[in-house]
C-alpha cells in the first residue's frame, strides 16, 4: 500500500520481490509454496498473504521473509483469491473447490488461524470486495455473476438460509425474475442450493420490517450483458471493482474462446421495489474487444487509484483506457447506452503475452508481468 516493495507471483513457487523506485531485486521466496502461486495480497504495510494451487495461504512478514507467519490450510482444491476485510480484520479467500474460506487474522498461531466456511458455489473463478465492504462479488466460468447484499461476514451461508434475488440479464428489466415458487430455476444456475421460495420470501419479509430494507446477505445472481456474446455464453476470467466502489470490471471469454471482452458496469443503488423482487443492481456503460491472445490464460486488468483510467492485458504490452478521450470520472460520462472505452495509450516491453497488469497505489507508475516471466516498469507521460 505505501508502494514500498512491489511483490510478483510465479508460475513454479516463487515469489519476487523488488524496490519499484530503483527496479532492484530485493528477494526472491524460493519455496514460498510448493506449486504455483497464483495471488498476493497485502493487509498493511509490512503483512501480505500469498495464496497457491498446492490449496494453502501463507501470511509473511516483511520485516522476517525468511519465514513464514504462519500457513493457512482449509481449501481442497487450488486457491486463487485474497480479500481482506478492514473492517473485521478478516481474511476472505476462494478456490476451485467453489468454497469461500473467513480466516481470523487476530488469533494466528504457526499452526495456522481460526476460519470457517463462508459460502459455495459451483464455478467459482473469483471473489472480490467492494472498497467498503458492504457487498461480496463472484464471478464464475459459467457466466454467472453472484453479488452478496449487505455482507456480513460474521454469518456463515448454509443452504436456505438466504433469500436469492434473480435477474437474468443487466440491461432489460423485462428479463428480471423473482425467486418465488412459481419462478423456474435458470438452468445451470451456480448455487447448490434449491429454491424454497415460500421460506426465502418468509426470510425475507422479516427482515425487511426489522432492517427497514433488503436482508443481510441477500444473494444477487446475474448473467452480465457481454457484446458480441449473444447466446453462446462466456466465461468470467477477471473480476475487480472501482476504487470509489461505482462499478465493476470485468474480463470475458466466449465460450467457444474466439472473443474477449472488457467491459465496465455501472451499479445501480437502491432497495427493492416490493421486499420479495429483485434488484438488477448491475448496467453495462462502456465496454471493448480484446486480442484474444493466449488463449486459456487468465488476464488481470485493474483500475487506477483514482478510478479514471483501466489498465489491460493487450497481446505482448498493455492498454491504457479511459470513459472519454479526457480520462473524466465515471460518474461524469455515463452513457444513455453502452459505449466503447477509448484508448488513451497503448505500451509494449514484451516478447510473450501479459498475463497481468498494476498501478502504483501512489505514483504514475504501471507494472505489467508476461507469460515468459519478465516484469516491466512504466512511468508513461501524457
Amino acid at each position: 500500500p505505501c508502494r514500498s516493495v512491489l511483490t510478483v507471483a510465479c508460475e513454479q513457487t516463487e515469489v519476487l520481490l523488488f524496490d519499484p523506485i530503483s527496479s532492484k531485486h530485493i528477494k526472491t521466496l524460493s519455496e514460498a509454496h510448493e506449486d504455483c502461486v497464483n495471488n498476493i495480497r497485502f493487509l498493511d504495510n509490512r503483512l501480505f498473504a500469498t495464496c497457491s494451487d498446492d490449496t494453502t495461504i501463507a501470511l509473511w512478514d516483511l520485516r522476517k521473509l525468511n519465514t513464514k507467519v504462519c500457513t493457512l490450510h482449509g481449501h481442497t482444491s487450488w486457491v486463487k483469491n485474497i480479500e481482506y476485510d478492514t473492517n473485521t480484520r478478516l481474511l476472505v479467500t476462494s478456490g476451485f473447490d467453489g468454497n469461500v474460506i473467513i480466516w481470523d487474522t487476530n488469533r494466528c498461531t504457526e499452526d495456522g488461524c481460526p476460519h470457517k466456511k463462508f459460502f459455495h458455489t459451483r464455478f467459482l473463478m473469483r471473489m472480490r470486495l467492494t472498497p467498503d465492504c458492504s457487498k461480496m462479488l463472484i464471478s464464475t466460468s459459467s457466466g454467472y455473476l453472484l453479488i452478496l447484499h449487505d455482507l456480513d461476514l460474521n454469518k456463515s451461508l448454509e443452504v436456505g438460509s438466504y433469500p436469492i434475488l434473480r435477474a437474468r440479464r443487466t440491461t432489460s428489466s423485462s428479463d428480471i425474475t423473482s425467486s418465488g415458487s412459481s419462478g423456474p430455476r435458470a438452468v445451470g444456475s451456480p448455487c447448490h442450493q434449491n429454491d424454497s421460495g415460500p421460506l426465502s420470501e418468509k426470510h425475507m419479509s422479516r427482515s425487511s420490517q426489522r432492517e427497514g430494507g433488503s436482508p443481510r446477505n441477500s444473494l444477487e445472481v446475474l448473467t452480465p450483458e457481454v457484446p458480441g456474446e449473444r447466446d453462446r455464453g462466456n466465461c468470467i476470467t477477471s473480476l475487480q471493482l472501482h476504487p470509489k466502489g461505482w462499478a465493476t470490471l470485468l474480463r470475458c471469454s466466449s465460450n467457444t474462446d474466439d472473443q474477449e471482452w472488457t467491459c465496465v458496469y455501472e451499479f445501480q443503488e437502491g432497495a427493492p421495489v416490493r421486499p420479495v423482487s429483485p434488484r438488477c443492481s448491475l448496467r453495462l456503460t462502456h465496454c471493448i474487444e480484446e486480442a484474444n491472445v493466449g488463449r486459456g490464460y487468465i488476464k488481470e486488468l485493474c483500475f487506477s487509484p483514482d478510478g479514471r483510467m483501466i489498465s489491460s492485458p493487450h497481446g505482448f504490452g498493455i492498454r491504457l483506457l479511459g470513459f472519454d478521450v479526457h480520462c473524466s470520472e465515471l460518474v461524469d460520462c455515463l452513457p444513455k447506452e453502452a459505449s466503447p472505452l477509448k484508448e488513451i495509450r497503448s505500451l509494449y516491453s514484451h516478447n510473450d503475452v501479459v498475463l497481468t497488469t498494476k498501478f502504483s497505489p501512489t505514483h504514475c507508475q504501471i507494472a505489467s508481468g508476461c507469460l515468459s516471466g519478465r516484469v516491466s516498469l512504466y512511468q508513461p507521460k501524457f
